[in-house]
């Protein structure tokens, strides 16, 4: 009976870790985004910073600041200069997410995020 609980738990952590279990492939994709969100200690902040990667259900991005998991966050991807094109928006409308899990790396930290909405 262990041989075979060992077996499952094995089959399970495999199944967890491949491609094909995600809902859509990342893509190692480095883009600006404006964070903004509440910190631990209840302070609000707007931070530049940018994904790490991303999917039409989430992204890795880093931080500064410390957020809870379960907590709500907003992004925002800035837009080229309007000089540029009068038909490009100033900015993306905020998309939505929730902190899954964090991850330090030195003074930042690394954050997964799940989209409340896909991107589409």
């Amino acid at each position: 009976m262990r041989a075979h609980l060992d077996t499952g738990i094995l089959k399970k952590k495999t199944l967890v870790e491949t491609p094909s279990t995600r809902r859509s492939p990342r893509l190692r994709l480095q883009v600006p985004v404006f964070l903004l969100g509440t910190d631990v200690s209840g302070t609000e902040f707007i931070e530049l910073t940018k994904t790490l990667n991303i999917s039409a259900h989430g992204a890795c991005i880093a931080s500064a600041h410390i957020l809870r998991p379960d907590q709500t966050v907003h992004l925002t991807i800035p837009a080229p200069s309007p000089a540029s094109s009068s038909l490009v928006p100033s900015e993306t409308p905020p998309i939505v997410a929730r902190v899954l899990r964090q991850e330090s790396a030195g003074q930042m930290r690394l954050f997964g995020l799940e989209f409340l909405r896909p991107l589409e």
